[in-house]
């Protein structure tokens, strides 16, 4: 739980408190390797080095504009942040704050997500 103030309203702000999301560990490279060895005949190298190789694939077409699906995994997409100009006349480069990369989940993934329980940490 955090509280944190709503947008402003007359007199002032109202806080609220509102649901976070807990994370239950991690997973690293290793440890997904390790995973996914005992669902494939690949080796732990082959593993790590597709996984490696995705990486860099996934960085450079994204640097170029390009939007990445993997199928049922999701999609990888570039994103730009900027401020915005009073007419498309004064906008150029120069209004742009930055890029990154979002992940929209993929349909299995969805649904998994749809089956989490929740309960209240004290």
């Amino acid at each position: 739980m955090i509280e944190s103030g709503e947008p402003v309203v007359t007199g002032g702000v109202t806080k609220k408190w509102y649901a976070v999301a807990t994370n239950n560990g991690e997973l690293t490279v290793d440890d997904l390797t390790k995973q996914i060895e005992k669902f494939s005949a690949l080796s732990e190298a082959d593993i790590r080095g597709v996984i490696i190789a995705l990486e860099n694939v996934i960085q450079d077409n994204l640097a170029n504009g390009k939007i990445i699906r993997l199928d049922k995994l999701g999609s990888f997409y570039p994103t730009l942040s900027s401020k915005g100009a009073d007419t498309e006349e004064d906008f150029d480069t120069s209004y742009i704050r930055g890029a990154s990369g979002r992940y929209r989940p993929g349909t299995r993934i969805s649904n998994a997500l749809k089956t989490i329980t929740f309960k209240k940490n004290k």
